[in-house]
């Protein structure tokens, strides 16, 4: 079969009706981008780029040098091709207005430029997650409230990780799709067409050094995992966790499993740890066009109203099967608590 390269695949996709001009623009820019970031984090030690840049980001984390590079990048790229009335990054305070030179589009960007960027010094994957919005019609200059939109309306979600090859995932709300990067070529070719997770699963990725501090139905459930074949689930459970949440969740796209990051007591006052409108949304999008289920651990992600562009949830995805248990275990614990 002949190879499908990004751009063949977006043009289906127009031709489908599923996107617009405008919006296969948006994600070929992003995309471009994305392959620039590759290059950054491939160069390791060599490239200058490890280490910390000496600055925090909004959420008062400290950046690292390629945190800074990356978002720098995606800036640039999406300034002035006309796609976008604004943008918005995990790593500024405030969304980025286009500048006023270069005309604008009819769709907001919003982008975590690189995730996991602690493993970057030890050579773990990262990545770069982004979503899609359209921008309310009239706004001329689109201010943070125009960007609170719920996780249904986003119009493309997708990610890429850099690892041994670098991978972007994608959804248009009509299935996910892969693609890897081909270096030599330089384009990104379509891999695996229409993914589905597997709705069981034998695996779970959590991050158990936080297991003292977790609400009563997360310990509930876990140790339900963990008591395998002899405990109420009658089957072992292997555990898995990488602190990268594209590295995590890419590998439950690949051949499934549940990520988990739920409320606890030392995170229970900021309302969890991932942030929404940069993670949670795009992330949730994809797994579910997938065949997969997102939920805060007690009700669908997608669903919920935004109220800050920085806003933080807990976070459950992954496998159906799995997602539906831990989830139903929380309600349940509601209503008895109630």
């Amino acid at each position: 079969m002949k190879p499908v390269s990004l751009i063949q695949f977006l043009i289906e996709e127009r031709r489908a009706g599923h996107i617009n001009a405008e919006l296969s623009l948006l994600i070929e820019v992003v995309a471009r981008a994305c392959k620039r970031i590759a290059v950054a984090t491939s160069k390791g030690a060599l490239g200058g780029v490890l280490g910390n840049a000496g600055s925090d980001n909004v959420q008062g984390e400290a950046q690292k040098k390629l945190d800074v590079i990356s978002n720098e990048i995606l800036l640039e790229a999406n300034a002035w091709g006309g796609h976008l009335a604004a943008c918005a990054s995990e790593e500024m305070e405030d969304p980025q207005p286009i500048p006023d030179m270069y005309p604008k589009g009819n769709h907001l960007l919003l982008f975590d430029p690189l995730d996991g960027s602690s493993n970057i010094d030890v050579n773990i994957s990262v990545g770069t997650i982004f979503s899609v919005l359209r921008c309310p019609e009239d706004v001329v200059q689109p201010k943070v409230e125009d960007f609170l939109q719920p996780g249904t309306r986003q119009l493309a979600a997708g990610y890429v990780v850099y690892g041994p090859a670098t991978l972007l995932v994608l959804t248009f709300g009509h299935g996910t799709h892969e693609f890897t990067l081909d270096r030599e070529v330089g384009s990104f070719m379509l891999s695996r067409r229409d993914i589905r997770i597997p709705e069981q699963t034998g695996e779970f990725a959590i991050n158990m050094s936080n297991q003292r501090h977790w609400e009563a139905p997360m310990q509930r459930y876990v140790s339900e995992l963990l008591a395998g074949k002899e405990g109420p689930r009658g089957k072992d459970f292997n555990m898995r966790w990488v602190a990268s949440m594209v590295a995590d969740v890419h590998r439950i796209v690949t051949r499934g499993g549940v990520f988990f990051y739920p409320l606890d007591a030392k995170i229970r006052a900021q309302g969890g740890k991932l942030r929404l409108m940069y993670e949670a949304n795009p992330m949730a999008f994809i797994v579910e066009q997938a065949g997969g289920a997102a939920t805060t651990g007690r009700e669908r992600i997608l669903e919920l109203q935004p109220t800050g562009l920085h806003q933080r949830v807990p976070v459950f995805l992954g496998s159906r099967g799995e997602v539906e248990v831990a989830t139903r275990y929380h309600r349940e614990a509601d209503v008895a608590y109630a």
